[in-house]
Formats: C-alpha cells, structure tokens, sequence
C-alpha cells in the first residue's frame, strides 16, 4: 500500500482524500489559504515533513503548486496534481518538473470524466462538421473558469480537430465561426460538477453529459492514479496515459 503525502490537506478535497486515505496517510500540508496550525500529522510546511512517503498528491491552490512540485522533485518522488487554475508560468513549472520525476497532471480525477473524454473525442471525429458547444456548471465558490475539466474536454476534441479555436464565453456580436469549439461557464449553489459536450450537425444533436454528485469520487480517482503513477519513469502523464495502460 502506497503511503501519500496530502498538499493543501485542509481545503475541501483534501480532507475528503484524507478520509478515504487510512493506513495509506504519510502526512499533510495544510494549504495557502487556510489556518497553518499544525496537528497529528499535518505539517505547516515541507521542511516540517517527516513521515516516508511515496508519492506527493496535491490539491492546493494554483499558487501553492509549485512548492509541492520543487520538494517532490528534491525528494525524487512522483506528483500527482489536482489543482487547477494554474497560470502559463505555473504550468511551465510543472513542465519542467516531469523532466526529473513523474508528473500526473490532471484538471479532473474522475473515471467517469476520463471516459467522457475519450468518448468526445470519437464523437467528434464521427461528426467532423458538427458544431461543439461545451457547458460547465459548478458552485458558487469556484474561483477559475473555465473549469479545468471543460479545457480537459476541449483538448481532447482538439485532437481530432487540431485547427479548432476555444472560445470562453460569448458576449454582444459573437457569431460562431466554423470549427469552435464553445465554453460556457455556470457558477450557483452547491453542485460539485455538471459537464455537457453538445454536438450538432443541423440535423442531430448528441449530448455527452457527466455529473459528479461528491467530491469523494475525485478523491477516489486521485488515489488511483498515485497508484498508476508510483512506478513511472519521469515523464508528464494524464487521463489518457491512465486509460491507455487499461487502469478504468
């Protein structure tokens, strides 16, 4: 059984991970934007850590990442990182990262999502004319948009259609140019997820849609793939590299 250390332990993710966790909990490291006290086995921050681990699994803040990837790079350790929001800059980090050590980096930990994608993928290689609108909704707490799940599905379209643009929201004289691939964000209540792939033809629409009902089953796919990853060469890995080695 793999022992995982938990960055950004006191935010809600984390403390669902730490729950599912057990005998697998190595630690934690409270996030940036919470009370830094310190209890049975939090630590305020990496210099504290004491407990082995075998791999680092954060779910911070996007400003926060970088200070799990440089001590999981200085331990020589896999990452797996849950965090979205993450800027041009942050990313190249990250990037650079998986030259060293294995780098799962993922805007979604959810099977279901990562079925989704690949599912929209075919869908959109079926339908290569087809008009794609992509529709996100979250709580009212989400701080970035689009979600990091939307981006996860429109670069998998992308994939089939390398040509095609994004474009985040509409506003005043926005006509569809061909080839879009269309965001829309909704922030309200308490809902953890809602995603929806719509593609039309004029003559058909298929809708491709997934709801996350608790946070748990992201937590569930984070462990998971820490799992897939622990024995990786350095590298950048994601969904598809989970999906490929047969692991849903």
């Amino acid at each position: 059984m793999i022992k995982v250390l938990v960055h950004g332990a006191n935010g809600a993710m984390g403390r669902t991970v730490r729950q599912l966790l057990g005998e697998s909990f190595a630690g934690c490291i409270p996030g940036p934007m919470v009370d830094k006290e310190g209890g049975e086995g939090i630590c305020c921050c990496f210099a504290d850590v004491s407990r082995p681990a075998d791999v680092v699994l954060d779910f911070s803040f996007h400003a926060a990442t970088a200070n799990a990837v440089d001590y999981a790079v200085e331990k020589g350790m896999p990452i797996v990182i849950g965090t979205t929001g993450h800027t041009e800059e942050e990313r190249a980090h990250i990037f650079d990262a998986a030259k060293h050590i294995p780098v799962f980096y993922s805007g979604n930990m959810s099977m279901g999502i990562a079925l989704l994608c690949d599912i929209a993928r075919q869908a959109a290689g079926m339908f290569p004319n087809g008009d794609i609108e992509i529709v996100e909704v979250h709580h009212n707490r989400k701080a970035d948009a689009p979600s990091g799940t939307a981006v996860m599905l429109a670069n998998a379209i992308k994939e089939q259609r390398p040509e095609a643009q994004t474009i985040c929201g509409r506003s005043g004289i926005a006509k569809r140019s061909p080839g879009d691939i269309g965001i829309s964000s909704v922030r309200m209540g308490n809902i953890v997820g809602i995603h929806e792939v719509h593609i039309s033809t004029g003559t058909e629409t298929i809708t491709l849609k997934h709801e996350a009902h608790s946070r748990a089953l992201f937590a569930e796919g984070a462990l998971r793939v820490a799992e897939f990853i622990c024995d990786k060469p350095a590298g950048l890995y994601c969904m598809d590299d989970f999906i490929k080695g047969g692991r849903l």
